[in-house]
């Protein structure tokens, strides 16, 4: 999945950007072809939770808007541009793109969702993770990519509308002042970001809540390494908590009204 992220990585992003990879002693391969591609590199001595390592990437990064994008995804064609454009215009510090985990309504999300389960499992079956398989499923999925999600821009353009997909959270540096670096007690920290920017909102009024991009699409694989039989613990593990502990009832209150 690396492999293929980066090459995607490479070929759709069209403005100036850094690479930053955090390494949680990675002995697969994945430290050497990062470091091939000229990523600016971290290196854990062991497993590290997701907002522990995002903060880590915040302290070394040179640039004003910071794009925490998981490794399981694929890019789409102008994808930086367009989202760059939607943020000025719309005046938001915190967005997402729209993925096959969240588009612009439940019905529409579900139907996505089903299409791409149906695809996934069989292919992942006969071939596994592996890079021909990955491509294989995304190809059956969406055919001609640039194509599919050209349509799609066109039909949404600038549309925007409360919620997130956690994959793929932008965020300007000037949010940072605002909400904070990442809850490095909160593995879930997609959620605990949104309630977090929801909570300044409603305080001050300052910072509008996570936005979703219904125009800006980027195709999330999903869950490639949670299944593994060989995963480790976190190193930090005693460290983290519940979302729901740290929220209360607010959990539920801000999130049953997303679409």
């Amino acid at each position: 999945m690396n492999s293929i992220f980066l090459e995607n990585l490479k070929k759709y992003t069209k403005v100036p950007y850094e690479l930053i990879i955090i390494d949680n002693a990675s002995s697969d391969g994945s430290r050497e072809l990062f470091e091939r591609f000229g990523a600016r590199m971290i290196y854990n001595n062991g497993n590290y939770s997701y907002p522990y390592c995002q903060n880590q990437g915040i302290e070394i990064a040179q640039y004003d808007i910071l794009a925490f994008l998981n490794n399981d995804i694929i890019l789409s064609p102008n994808w930086d541009e367009r989202l760059l454009k939607v943020m000025t215009e719309k005046k938001l510090d915190i967005v997402t793109m729209s993925t096959n985990d969240r588009i612009e309504s439940r019905s529409a999300t579900k139907k996505i969702y089903k299409r791409w389960k149906y695809i996934k499992y069989p292919i992942q079956f006969l071939f596994g993770n592996t890079v021909f398989g990955l491509k294989l499923m995304h190809k059956l999925m969406y055919g001609n990519w640039k194509k599919w999600t050209t349509k799609r821009w066109n039909t949404f353009q600038a549309d925007v509308q409360e919620g997130f997909s956690g994959s793929c959270i932008m965020m300007n540096k000037s949010a940072l002042d605002k909400i904070g670096l990442w809850d490095e007690r909160i593995q879930a920290a997609d959620f605990d970001t949104y309630m977090r920017s929801k909570k300044r909102y409603i305080e001050y009024k300052d910072i509008l809540p996570i936005h979703n991009l219904l125009g800006v699409y980027i195709h999330h694989y999903g869950k490639l390494t949670l299944k593994s039989k060989n995963l480790t613990p976190f190193t930090d593990k005693d460290n983290l908590i519940p979302l729901k502990e740290k929220w209360g009832d607010e959990h539920d209150k801000m999130l049953k009204d997303l679409p």
